[in-house]
């Protein structure tokens, strides 16, 4: 018992000292730390990295250069979900962030098929866009549909079935609550008392 009673006495005396007020001792100066937060000047730097989802497989690739004053220039790889390589090259420095992609240097080859879709494209803009212009266009509600006489078959087919099916369910929903209700009137009632 006297051992409990000396460390908790000892515990309660460090607790004491750490939580005192020392100020006295350094005779009333209040030390403080400075916090800088100029940040360091840049260093020049260089890596580059090659990964895949899975050994002896690269889908990625990143590499980069700072020269230290700022100027930062890299590149980065990806295989796109169309299994196409798409390279970024970009520039970043105190005045923004610039990309180039290359992807977008490249434009696809125009066949004769898309040159003539892309003409019938723009000939109905321009048309709609001159209908929409004119003052006095009125805009005609599209009609709905006509159905084909195959349409109009089925349609009267599942109708039928739909209403074979829905009587079917009231007859046995029928026959099943007067089961219900015969199985109730034959029953005895036992009460508990």
């Amino acid at each position: 018992m006297h051992v409990l009673q000396s460390v908790t006495i000892l515990v309660a005396l460090i607790i004491g000292v750490v939580q005192c007020d020392v100020s006295h001792v350094l005779g009333g100066i209040i030390v403080q730390e400075e916090i800088s937060t100029i940040p360091p000047p840049p260093k020049p730097y260089a890596f580059s990295y090659a990964a895949g989802r899975h050994p002896g497989h690269v889908d990625r690739t990143h590499s980069e250069v700072s020269d230290g004053s700022g100027t930062v220039k890299g590149s980065f790889s990806y295989v796109d979900p169309r299994n196409q390589v798409r390279t970024v090259e970009y520039i970043a420095d105190a005045h923004g962030f610039y990309p180039r992609l290359s992807h977008l240097q490249k434009s696809p080859q125009q066949t004769e098929a898309v040159e003539r879709a892309s003409q019938k494209h723009f000939a109905l803009y321009a048309k709609i866009a001159a209908e929409h212009a004119n003052p006095h266009y009125q805009h005609v509600e599209a009609s709905l549909p006509r159905d084909t006489v195959a349409v109009s078959k089925a349609k009267d087919r599942h109708f039928t079935l739909y209403e074979k099916i829905a009587q079917d369910h009231a007859r046995i929903a029928a026959e099943r609550e007067a089961e219900r209700l015969a199985f109730e009137a034959t029953s005895e009632v036992t009460l508990l008392h």
